[in-house]
């Protein structure tokens, strides 16, 4: 299948490593015009070369870009228009908030929490919009957790703003619609990335636990029986943002072996 990809102007939020890198590994693998982003200028560096070098695509790029920063997003997109046209598909990511039940975070987390997993979002979406809108149409995808169908037990912070993510889209996909903009919500599950290996860290020192048994008891609640690859969520991530997908916003996706029940 000819995702339609080729050329195309993609921006992949917090991307130097992890769900981020992999999926705009993907999108360079098509042919997409790729820009990364985070904080990391090294760690940017060091993934735009990897993903050349692997895809063998020129045409990726990456800005230092602190996305709780609303001056740094706008430089970002300004970069990437600069660079490749317009913008075709944004992807938001941003690293998970901090473990905790509600008595563990005071204020100063929750707005953290807020400014790092929903209000980045909104200011990219806000950016990336008047492009879109020019060339008549585009994709964006929001990465969120499987915590959107099902809450997370010690994740307060994620559960609540997650589920701001899925609203989030939900109304866009409504106003959206009419110029042609997309917008979805993917939510992995247990996928191997740094961030489920600190999770089951906190996980292994609650609870007095070798790690090695967290990960087993974790991966013996998937019907697939074992942790995703980076690779799986970014081949599902990247469908979404393609021209394969013309019909499909305002959806809500897990991507976790069947582990969550919920319908």
């Amino acid at each position: 299948m000819d995702l339609g990809l080729k050329d195309k102007s993609v921006i992949v939020l917090a991307s130097s490593k992890g769900l981020g890198k992999a999926t705009a590994n993907q999108f360079a693998s098509e042919g997409a015009c790729v820009y990364l982003a985070s904080r990391d200028e090294d760690a940017l560096e060091k993934a735009a070369a990897e993903i050349r070098e692997e895809t063998g695509n020129p045409n990726v790029a990456y800005s230092v870009c602190d996305i709780k920063n609303d001056d740094s997003i706008k430089q970002l997109v300004a970069k990437a228009v600069r660079d490749y046209g317009s913008v075709d598909v944004l992807v938001n990511n941003a690293g998970g908030p901090p473990a905790g039940t509600f008595d563990d975070v005071d204020d100063d987390a929750w707005q953290h929490a807020f400014e790092l997993n929903l209000l980045s979002f909104i200011r990219a979406i806000r950016e990336v919009l008047p492009y879109m809108r020019e060339q008549g149409g585009g994709h964006i995808l929001n990465f969120a957790s499987s915590s959107i169908k099902q809450p997370i037990d010690g994740l307060i912070l994620s559960n609540t703003f997650r589920a701001g993510i899925t609203g989030l889209a939900k109304s866009l996909s409504q106003e959206l619609a009419g110029d042609n903009i997309l917008i979805n919500t993917i939510g992995p599950g247990r996928i191997g990335t740094d961030r489920v290996d600190h999770l089951d860290s906190v996980q292994s020192e609650k609870l007095g636990m070798p790690i090695e048994e967290v990960r087993e008891k974790a991966e013996s609640k998937i019907p697939i029986g074992r942790y995703g690859e980076p690779e799986e969520f970014a081949r599902t991530a990247v469908f979404l943002c393609s021209q394969a997908n013309t019909y499909v916003t305002g959806q809500s996706l897990l991507v976790d072996g069947g582990m969550v029940k919920a319908l």
